[in-house]
């Protein structure tokens, strides 16, 4: 027979563990960068943007190039927090799969 109470315990520990692995990988950074460096974006963990740096050399008359660099930059960071979040919460779990979970952020 199934011990419910060892069950829930475990599903407490995991919840605490993974809870613990978004806290520490939502205060860690990805920079992402496009253009050879010349526009440079921060997002942490809960994929939220802490900076962007533009290469004053850029901003003239140019305006739709400077948001395809923007949005690269972006992507590029976004994708690699992705990876890292997927990554930490297999960590965190076992191995074991979530069957597709989103996480609250």
């Amino acid at each position: 027979m199934l011990n419910i109470q060892g069950l829930m315990k475990q599903a407490q520990q995991m919840q605490a563990k993974m809870k613990e692995t978004q806290d520490k990988l939502g205060a860690q950074t990805k920079e992402g960068v496009s253009g050879n460096g010349a526009v440079k974006v921060v997002l942490n963990g809960r994929q939220e943007m802490l900076s962007i740096q533009i290469d004053k050399n850029l901003i003239g008359d140019d305006w739709e190039m400077l948001e395809d660099l923007i949005l690269v930059a972006y992507t590029q960071a976004h994708v690699q927090v992705e990876e890292m979040m997927s990554e930490g919460m297999k960590e965190a779990t076992g191995g074991v799969g979530l069957g597709g979970l989103k996480l609250p952020f």
